[in-house]
């Protein structure tokens, strides 16, 4: 290592004080596998260094230890970034990880809890369980950290009727790029906390949130629509049913719902958060297509988030696997028409994949989320009503399988209006591949993040490949978010960055429990 590492690391051993298990670098011994451990194996990324900080004060030295050397930084909670990007996205980063920080307490007069920053989302829904039967919006996905989670969104099946994680936030404890500890919330550093809302990763390290909470819902209807062993193109019709419902302003928000293509068919997965008569009563049903297969489950909350769990492994586990990603976010003057959708159902029949292992989920948004202003946080996202992602996994991941999502999603941008070009991806589904990444993640409140940024992060000390850089030339950023009122308020839920994955049957867990057992054995 040069002298530049090798002074990096004296000043992170300091911060570690003989603490075993506290800090690894490149070259030491299972290095990769025990502590860089990376999601996405089709992006290989090596850190100068992986630490494991206890305390504040441990994070505030290790930053300067970072801006001494001129290293950049990059805290991960649960490690999901599909870039990558806890670990830095780039070689050479200083990776925080955030383990140790499972603080958890809860103030029965505000029902706000207090939750370190490296807890995990089923961790997290167990402690809120135990602490009152309290609840929060989040992803399904039990691996997800909170740090990242709501810090960029985090979206799940109660977001529609409560608003995303980010909205949970009341206020923070963050390290800044001068090392300093600091609180952040609509009273104290404002335009800090409106960034952190968002666009976190590029702002500061957070060690704690103070959240507010919701008592549990009591009954949850859950169900799947299952139509399986079609062509794609047969499935066009079911999709267009799907999306007249999402894009209905006065769906029903305690209804999430979200629109699963895969090899062997289409799944609808759907959440009401209510009775089975109450659901009835909303007519959801009846808005479905003929011909496909109903599985229904009434569940409390606790056992709601362990079927999202069971199911979320079915579409994208967290087990680290090569994999490709691509996202889009859509207004609702951005609804796809019949005809296009049957032309690239068709075309998805006819195109070379390079693998089995493939899926196109559409998601339904909007409700509480867009009861906030576009700028009310950084998170850009308060006017759509539906985002789609598509995952494709490689056995290994061959560029023909990057070559058929690349075109799915650009044959799905040409259907859109011309003005739909900005704020139109969730920086919680990375796309390394994605360019003018920053316009696309947080559009029109990329300025002020900008400027943002120049105050509090001017060297970009917290850098990844896609996170704010600063502006150049004179900072005018002051005070705290604008308050005008929503651009969009309609009544629609988000299913999430970790997604409800619901099966359709024994064969469809058969097929894809073959497969992955294949990559395993590889």
């Amino acid at each position: 290592m040069g002298n530049s590492e090798s002074s990096l690391q004296t000043c992170l051993n300091n911060v570690c004080n003989g603490r075993s298990s506290c800090v690894r670098y490149a070259g030491d011994p299972l290095y990769q596998l025990a502590w860089v451990k990376p999601y996405n194996l089709d992006i290989g990324v090596t850190p100068a260094a992986v630490i494991r900080p206890q305390t504040a004060e441990d994070i505030s030295a290790i930053i300067k230890c970072a801006t001494a050397n001129k290293v950049k930084i990059q805290a991960k909670s649960g490690g999901h970034s599909y870039g990558n990007y806890g670990l830095g996205g780039a070689d050479g980063a200083i990776s925080i990880d955030m383990v140790n920080f499972q603080e958890f307490s809860m103030d029965t007069t505000t029902w706000q809890a207090t939750i370190g920053a490296g807890t995990l989302l089923g961790d997290m829904t167990t402690k809120l369980h135990n602490a009152g039967s309290r609840a929060i919006a989040h992803g399904t996905c039990p691996g997800v950290g909170l740090g990242g989670h709501a810090t960029i969104g985090g979206l799940g099946p109660a977001s529609r009727m409560w608003g995303s994680t980010l909205d949970h936030v009341v206020e923070v404890e963050v390290i800044t790029a001068d090392g300093k500890i600091q609180r952040a919330s609509e009273t104290q550093n404002p335009d800090l906390f409106w960034a952190l809302k968002g666009a976190g990763a590029g702002f500061g390290v957070i060690t704690k949130f103070v959240m507010k909470t919701h008592p549990e819902p009591g009954s949850i209807v859950q169900f799947t629509y299952t139509i399986s062993f079609g062509s794609s193109a047969d499935m066009a019709p079911t999709f267009s049913a799907w999306q007249a419902l999402a894009i209905d302003p006065n769906l029903d928000r305690r209804f999430g719902s979200e629109f699963i293509l895969e090899p062997l068919g289409c799944v609808i997965t759907g959440t009401f958060y209510g009775t089975q008569a109450e659901f009835n009563a909303t007519g959801i049903q009846g808005r479905f297509p003929k011909g496909g297969k109903f599985s229904f489950h009434i569940n409390n909350w606790l056992a709601s988030v362990t079927q999202d769990a069971t199911n979320e492994a079915l579409y994208l586990s967290n087990t680290p696997i090569p994999f490709s990603s691509k996202s889009h976010a859509f207004t609702r003057k951005d609804a796809i028409a019949a005809s296009n959708v049957t032309d690239i159902f068709k075309w998805i029949d006819t195109a070379n994949k390079g693998t089995l292992l493939w899926f196109i989920i559409f998601d339904v948004t909007g409700g509480a989320i867009n009861d906030v202003a576009v700028n009310g946080t950084a998170y850009p996202h308060r006017d759509k009503f539906m985002f789609y992602q598509s995952y494709a996994i490689g056995l290994p991941l061959v560029q023909t399988t990057k070559n058929f999502l690349t075109d799915f999603h650009n044959r799905v941008l040409s259907t859109l209006p011309a003005e739909s070009q900005v704020a139109e991806s969730y920086a919680g589904y990375v796309d390394p591949s994605m360019p003018d990444a920053q316009q696309n993640y947080w559009g029109a409140n990329l300025p002020r993040l900008e400027q943002i940024k120049r105050t509090y992060d001017p060297t970009d000390v917290f850098h990844n490949p896609q996170s704010v850089r600063p502006a150049t030339g004179t900072n005018t950023t002051s005070g705290s978010g604008p308050s005008s009122p929503p651009s969009d308020t309609p009544s629609s839920d988000s299913a999430a960055a970790s997604r409800i994955r619901r099966g359709s049957g024994m064969v469809r867990h058969l097929y894809l429990g073959v497969l992955c057992i294949m990559y395993l054995l590889l």
